[in-house]
This record gives structure tokens, sequence and C-alpha cells, in this order.
């Protein structure tokens, strides 16, 4: 199927260039209109179906001009190739002086290419420039940052006549530039993995121990991208994540070589570390071992880590408590659901009828007092929140059979009984105990943090004065929680991620959240979210003017699908677990709560109705 290009040329006749369009699902490929053959492979694999071109670049034709040259050199940092081709389009000092790897900027659609002036014989040197919208741009550090909207951007070209005649590019910017499609096309999103931090403010050892933290970046999808993913891993964390993580390689550590044999091993070569203390080795290898393995999807099972000194081998069973989302909870994921006609708390392994758990919650309110409102149950499943009916009081509730009577409220709030938008909302644990829950009294709207029988005010750091936060979820880890934000006069409610520090001393801990970092800003609403896995949301929301539907947002603001799943507008709330299994694409499914108390289960990109008899008000994992 032959397409007509909507690349916008400059004044000059394009010669050479690449195939830019990604071949889609479809089977139609975007051709260019005019320009040399140029080959195109089809990937096999099964990842990322809708983007299967593999893309080989050309060199510039002899007698090219300036616009031919621009186009194709804009073409040839998209190729699957180092960027060898592309230098061939400028002079020996230009190609001394750029740097790709300074940045991409993408662009919504192709770029627009204007030269400026036209080209005359006599003429040694000309000029022209780039214009497009950036949608978003990718760091020296390869992370994905989000721009709040679209924003013009006009890069200058100047380009020389050589003394054989030939035109080349003698200034341009460092990095690269690309739309959408061919940035995807090229690129694949990657987890690293950083460990958490002590935290000074509880008892050492009293939180287990520390586990890693998914940290995504985009990398070439075909070009060595195992050893690409290495390299980023020993580079360091993300400027946002970098806070809260921390990596077990030292400075100067290098990636000299990464292979796969026949039995799925891993093997990895450093070079500027030794390797000789076996639990700086271990650390290292477990890095390695889980970032290699979110890349190669099924591709490695183990690792072999050898440096100038000593060796390790790693996988997933050497350390099962600091892979990422360790403190997710069980697996296969335990249910919940709140029965609708007596609040009674249960517990399920499937989405089908379950049993009441043990102690207070698994049993009807006394003396006839109302159901309680949302219960939120502890990762480790040892006790439950439970937010009052009215909104008025939080409970911290044992689930053991000892446990027979409610316990007093770990915290109150002033709200006026009856006032359904104020109070307590979205109890959320964290992987170590600590329970998080959002006040939104009107008076003093907060974020509370209970350890124990304690609470702690979280200042969440970057709220701009008419913003309040109405609901969040923690992460398992406790590094990042996502918080749903209001913005007083504005209907809509905001996404942003924020990073949890904690500080202080166990007798007066401190907790802040920082680093706030707005995501899907074209969500006009966002009805419910929950941690799907280790660097991704499963948000229930809408765009304007569109149905609500089920969006995949990484922690770095970028969409994890191109197409979101459709979600009926009588949904209400949706529940995922960050518990991963082996192989690591396996997943509890996305529950969600509808109107009428229906409940569904998201299987293979399809609801599905699960079937109860009891009428349920809520269903939900641990977290």
């Amino acid at each position: 199927m032959r397409r007509t290009s909507s690349r916008t040329e400059p004044r000059f006749v394009a010669g050479a260039g690449v195939l830019l369009g990604a071949l889609l699902a479809s089977g139609c490929a975007a051709m260019p209109d005019s320009g040399g053959i140029t080959k195109v492979e089809l990937s096999q694999g099964s990842a990322d179906k809708n983007l299967q071109v593999r893309v080989f670049p050309v060199a510039p034709a002899k007698g090219a001009g300036p616009g031919e040259l621009l186009t194709g050199f804009l073409d040839a940092v998209t190729a699957d190739e180092g960027y060898e081709t592309a230098r061939k389009y400028l002079t020996e000092e230009a190609a001394a002086r750029w740097n790709p790897d300074a940045g991409i900027q993408v662009l919504s659609a192709n770029p627009t290419r204007w030269a400026g002036q036209s080209v005359t014989e006599a003429d040694t040197m000309v000029s022209g420039s780039v214009t497009g919208q950036v949608v978003a741009r990718i760091d020296e550090r390869h992370s994905y940052l989000l721009t709040d909207g679209q924003r013009d951007i006009s890069l200058d070209f100047t380009f020389v006549r050589r003394k054989d005649g030939e035109w080349r590019i003698d200034k341009l910017p460092d990095g690269v530039i690309m739309n959408e499609a061919n940035f995807r096309n090229s690129y694949r999103q990657v987890d690293r993995f950083f460990y958490t931090p002590p935290d000074p403010s509880v008892v050492a050892g009293s939180t287990g121990p520390e586990v890693l933290v998914a940290d995504p970046v985009y990398l070439r999808r075909r070009i060595d991208p195992l050893t690409s993913a290495a390299k980023a891993l020993v580079a360091g964390p993300s400027k946002w994540l970098s806070p809260v993580v921390r990596t077990a390689f030292p400075n100067g550590t290098t990636v000299d070589k990464v292979t796969v044999d026949d039995s799925r091993v891993a093997h990895v070569q450093l070079g500027g570390t030794d390797l000789s203390d076996a639990a700086s080795c271990k650390r290292m290898a477990m890095q390695l071992f889980f970032t290699l393995a979110d890349q190669g999807k099924g591709q490695v099972e183990r690792l072999e880590l050898k440096g100038q000194r000593g060796a390790c081998p790693a996988g997933r069973t050497d350390a099962p408590g600091v892979g990422p989302g360790a403190l997710a909870g069980s697996l296969p994921a335990q249910m919940y659901y709140q029965r609708a006609d007596n609040g009674v708390l249960m517990e399920t392994p499937e989405p089908h009828n379950g049993s009441p758990v043990a102690g207070a919650l698994g049993k009807p309110q006394p003396n006839g007092k109302p159901p309680l409102g949302t219960i939120a149950v502890a990762r480790d499943g040892s006790r439950a929140a439970a937010i009052s009916g009215d909104g008025h009081l939080l409970y911290s509730v044992p689930l053991a059979t000892s446990a027979v009577a409610m316990p007093e409220p770990v915290l109150s709030s002033p709200v006026k009984p009856g006032e359904k938008e104020d109070g307590f909302a979205s109890p959320s644990w964290d992987g170590r105990g600590d329970l998080w829950v959002v006040d939104r009294n009107p008076q003093g709207p907060r974020v509370v943090m209970v350890r124990g029988n304690k609470s702690y005010s979280v200042p969440v750091e970057g709220l701009e004065s008419q913003q309040t936060v109405q609901a969040l979820k923690i992460s398992s880890d406790g590094a990042r929680v996502a918080l749903v934000i209001k913005t007083a006069g504005v209907p809509s409610r905001s996404l942003q991620f924020g990073l949890v520090v904690h500080d202080g001393t166990p007798e007066a801990p401190t907790v802040r959240i920082t680093k706030l970092r707005r995501v899907a800003p074209t969500l006009t609403d966002i009805a419910s979210v929950s941690w799907a896995d280790a660097d991704q949301l499963v948000v229930l929301g809408k765009e304007a003017d569109r149905t609500q539907q089920l969006h995949y947002i990484s922690t770095d603001g970028s969409r994890s699908t191109d197409a979101p799943l459709q979600g009926g507008e009588g949904m209400l709330t949706v529940s995922a677990s960050e518990s991963r299994g082996y192989p690591l694409t396996q997943a509890s499914p996305v529950l969600a709560v509808a109107e009428s108390a229906k409940i569904y289960n998201l299987i293979s990109g399809q609801w599905r109705e699960v079937q109860l008899t009891d009428k349920p008000a809520s269903f939900f994992y641990a977290g």
C-alpha cells in the first residue's frame, strides 16, 4: 500500500533519504515521495507488534544540495545503526563537534524544513532551519521529559561547499530531532533498577532489606539493546529519581561487554571496578540482572558478572526480598471486597465470592452503626485501614482472630458529618507498613503518614497556593507517590508524581513529598488510580469530549501503550497489583468496580464481568 508522505519539504529538491514512516499493524508503510531505494526489514519479535520496521540509512548522494543533505541527515539519525552514516552529511570539523547523545527532541509531526535562501553556483555557504512542535524530550541520561503542551522550536543549520564542490553541514545543534512515530519505531522504554536508601527515621533493620526501584529510560530498540541497558544503568539514575535511590556501581565503572549464551545466561564484563568483595559484587549483579531481564523479556534468566578482579552470579531467586515489587504483597495477589449490605470485609484469592477476614472487620458493625467507608489492606495482609462512614475517623485494624473489637481511631478530621467531599480519603499502604491518607478538611487540607499509632503531617513541596491533594497512591517501595490534585476554580483534576524523602531520627521522624512531576496533561478528569507495576500506574480517566478510558502511564510521564483501553462510563474505581511473577510479563488482572455493584476484570485486553452472589461496594488488592 502506498501513501503520500506528509513531509513538508524545503525549497530544494529532496534526493537521498530513508523510509520515515513506521510500518503499522495494518500492514501499510509510509513511503518517501522521492529519493533513493532503501532497505527495510520487518522485525519478527513479539514485543511492540505495531512497530516493526528496521530502517537502514543512505549516505549523501554525489552532487546533493543543501536541502537534500538536510533531509537525508534528519532521516539518517532515525536509522537502526549508530551515527556513522549521519556524520557523513557533516564536515569533518562538524562531525567531531556534534554530540548526538545530548538528547532527543520529539516532535508531534515531521519537521518543516526551510532553506532560507536560494542556492546559486557562486554560493559557498547557506543557512537553513528546521521548525516543529516539541511534545517531549529525552535528556542526556535517556530520561523522558514531558513538555507542558506543545512548544515551537526553530533549529539553525549552516551548509558549506567543500573544495571538491560537495555540500556538507558545518554547523548544527547537538542532539537529534525526530517525529513521534519515528521515535516510537526507533526507541523503546527500558527499566533500570536502583536501590532504596536507608531510612534514618526508623530503627536500623526494622523495615527489612533495601529493594530495587524502577527508573525508566528510552534506548535504541535494535542497536545492541542489552549492552545499551547495562551502560545506562552504570551511568546512574535519572535526575528526577536520584534523591530517593542509590547505586552499587562506583564512579568510573564501565561496561566492556554483554553477551547471552544459549542457556539464557547473560555474561557482563565490567571495567574500572573491583569485584573481589562478594557483597558489593552481588549488589551490582542484582541491579544488572533485573535491568537485563526487563530488557530481554525472557531472554535472560541468569547473570554472570565479571570484573578486573572477582566475579559473582545473580538470578531472581538469589535475593527474593530485593527485586522490584518485593514489598507489594503475595503472588498471586490476594483480593478483597467490602459487602454493600453490611460492610463486612471479605478476602479471596480469585475474583469470586470470598470469606470474611479475621477480626473486627470480618463482621458487621455493632449496635447498628453504619458500615465503614473506604478500606485499604496492608500489603502483608496483617491489618487494614478503615475510614468511618462520615469520613471523620481513621482506624488501623488488625486482621487477626484475637482482634474482636474495633480499636480507637488513630486519626480524626474536623470535617462536618455528611460533607462527602471533605474528610479522609484514599488510604494507601507502602510495603514497609506506613499508612498514608489525605485529609480534605477545607480549613487545613493535608497529607498524613501514620506509623504505628503516631501520625505525621507530610508537606508537599511544589503545590501552588490554590492546589490541594484530593487522593493519593503510594508505591510499595515507599519512594514514589501518585497524587490527584485539585485547583480551586478548575473543575478538572490533574495527576502528578512525587518523591517521598524520609529524614529525622526514630524519635523524631520527618517526611516530605518533593519533585512533583505532572503527567497525562490531556486527562481532564481522574476517577481512580492504582499502581499496576514497578514503574507504571493504571488510570481511569477521560480526555476532553471523550468517554472514560483506562490509561497506563509510566512514572516518567510517557504513555505505556499507544492506545488507551475502553472503560465504561459506569466504571467508578480500578485496582491493580505491583506483585510481579516470572516471567516478568505475568501480572494479576486489573479489577474495576462499576455502577450497580458490577465487578469486571481485565484479561487479555477484554473486560469480563465477575459473577458474585455477594453485592460488593468495592473490590481491590492490598495496598
